[in-house]
Formats: C-alpha cells, structure tokens, sequence
C-alpha cells in the first residue's frame, strides 16, 4: 500500500496531469468544438483567427495535442516526465448544442519522484471529459458536462487504480486579442481496489492569453489541484509562449513554457518545463 507521502504526491500531480487544459498549453490543448462564437472575429489573418479559437475550450475545431511536461525537485531530488496526449472531437448534438470529449492520456517515466524506489514507466490514469455547449454563445462561451477517471495506469506508482467520476465545466470570454477564463472539475472515486487509497480531488484553473496579429500566443495560467483526503494543495504557476504555423498543409501550434509550484506539499516538485505540439483541423 501506499505511504500518506507517495498517496499525495501521486494524487495531486496525477490530478494536474489529467485537467483538461484550456488556452494557454492548450494548452495548446484546448478542448474545442464546433460553431461556436462569441461576437465577430477579430482583426488580423485567419492564422490569428485560428490561434484564438486554440484559445477558447469550445471553439470550431479538432485538435491533437501533444504536452510533454518535465518536473524537478521532488521526493529525492526526482524528475518525471508527462506526455499528454489529448485528442479533441467536437460532435454536434441536434441543432442548438455540441459535446466536446476530449480525451486525455498520459505517458509517464519518472525517477524517485515520489521517494526513493518509485522509478516508474509506463501509461497513467486517462481521464475523459465531455462538455456540453449551446451552438450559440452570447458574451460568456460556458460549457459543463461529466469527467470520468479510468485506471488505466500500468504501474501503482503511476495511477490509483481506481475508476472516478465528478462534474467538470469552463467559463470563458474572448475580448479581440484577449481570453480570460476559468475551468474547473471534481473527481470522486467510485470503484476499484480496496487497498488503495480513495480519491476525492478538485481542479481549478484561472487562464488569461493574448493572441498577436502574427498568431503568437502568451498565456499564463494556475492549475491548483487539492486532496480532499490529504487535505493538501498542489499549485504550479504557467507560463508559455506558442506559435501558429504550417508543416506543409498541415497547421500546427509550437510552444515552450516554464511553471514554478507556487504551492507544493512536503517532498513535491519546484519547478518544471513545458513543451507543446498541437496539430489542428479546421472543420470546414
């Protein structure tokens, strides 16, 4: 079984793992989805226009992002590493709404992150969310809807083998250039093995991004993450600057950022790096 110390680190960076992201590393990876405004675009290209729609969860897009985020400093002076991969499909539901799921999964390595002997590879816990959004958005773009926690993880220290679910929802408005949001979830766990510990965990993140007329985007986000059952906070501090571009004929969003844990419990990580691939599909 777990220690109380491995329990919580495990709990509150997994919960940052999963959150869906908006904006910012959206994160580049935003959740999006179809037909959705919130007034008429703003001036500049439609490169500029793409990039602001990476900024809104609910936006007339799909998106396979690719977030690889590198941790330092915990447990034993450990490192881990992150790939979240998360596809975004946005599916019209009737004529007045649209789900988004977005689908997060996380590739993990880590070394004596959680304490001396918990290196660990393998596949995380992959979380699912699905927003509900009406087609028309007037001033604030919202969306709510169920996430669910699967324990998919290939390792203990790696997951908590246990299945959750709880509610998740995103407010946001787009101002030109600017965004400015809040997305949040509860997760609570449901099932699953006995021995391990129950999960009862909130995520909460504020985001602002400004979007250039060359479709370079600066955002900055929190992603406060706290055990209920711990009672501990986990609270890193984003900062990231992507790039709209082209591969040929395929459009993508390039990144790089850096996070500072402005709140970590005893033996968690100070500082990390992360970096972003997102490529997008317009719908036409």
């Amino acid at each position: 079984m777990q220690t109380g110390y491995h329990r919580k680190i495990a709990c509150l960076a997994g919960l940052v793992a999963m959150a869906p992201l908006p904006a910012i590393a959206q994160d580049a990876g935003s959740p999006a989805a179809p037909a959705i405004t919130s007034g008429p675009p703003p001036a500049g290209g439609s490169d500029q226009d793409l990039a602001l729609q990476l900024s809104n969860p609910v936006a007339s897009l799909i998106s396979v992002p690719f977030q690889e985020n590198l941790d330092f400093g915990a447990g034993d002076d450990g490192i881990k590493s992150t790939l979240n991969i998360q596809p975004v499909v946005p599916i019209s539901v009737g004529k007045d709404w649209n789900m988004i799921v977005r689908t997060i999964v996380p590739v993990v390595a880590q070394n004596s992150y959680q304490g001396p002997g918990t290196d660990a590879f393998g596949l995380g816990d992959i979380t699912q969310s699905f927003f509900f959004s009406p087609k028309e958005n007037k001033g604030i773009i919202w969306g709510v809807g169920p996430a669910i926690l699967y324990p998919s993880a290939t390792d203990r220290y790696l997951g908590g083998d246990k299945w959750g679910a709880g509610p998740t929802v995103v407010l946001l408005k787009q101002m030109g250039q600017n965004t400015v949001g809040f997305l949040g979830n509860h997760i609570w766990s449901i099932a699953g093995k006995d021995d391990r510990s129950d999960v009862s965990a909130s995520f909460m993140q504020p985001f602002f991004s400004h979007t250039t007329s060359h479709a370079t985007t600066y955002g900055i986000n929190a992603e406060a993450a706290y055990d209920w059952k711990g009672k501990d906070w986990l609270i890193p501090v984003n900062l990231t600057v992507t790039q709209l571009t082209k591969v040929g004929d395929q459009a993508v969003q390039v990144g790089l950022g850096g996070k500072y844990y402005a709140v970590s419990p005893d033996g968690g990580p100070e500082w990390g790096i992360r970096m972003i691939f997102t490529l997008l599909f317009p719908k036409k």
